[in-house]
């Protein structure tokens, strides 16, 4: 199967990125792990509630940003594969 095939039967994933190989980002998800735990041990209920809410916001946020991200950068794709097409 080429690509689009791939693509079109669901065996692709466009927002699917392995970060398996990045020891920053391992990193990064600890300490984000660690100070979370740090700061709900020292919540209210009522401050565990605004922050879950808070939280979901910002993982909204995160899901637009990444599917904006995703369209312009394939937009800018196409654009380099017309550009080397018109050479």
């Amino acid at each position: 199967m080429n690509i689009l095939e791939e693509f079109w039967y669901g065996n692709l994933d466009p927002a699917e990125y392995d970060t398996s190989p990045s020891p920053e980002y391992k990193e990064l998800l600890q300490l984000i792990s660690r100070n979370e735990e740090k700061l709900l041990a020292t919540m209210t209920d009522a401050q565990k509630d605004l922050f879950s809410r808070y939280q979901d916001r910002v993982r909204e946020f995160q899901a637009t940003a990444e599917c904006l991200l995703f369209q312009n950068s394939f937009c800018l794709g196409v654009k380099m594969m017309i550009a080397i097409y018109e050479e």
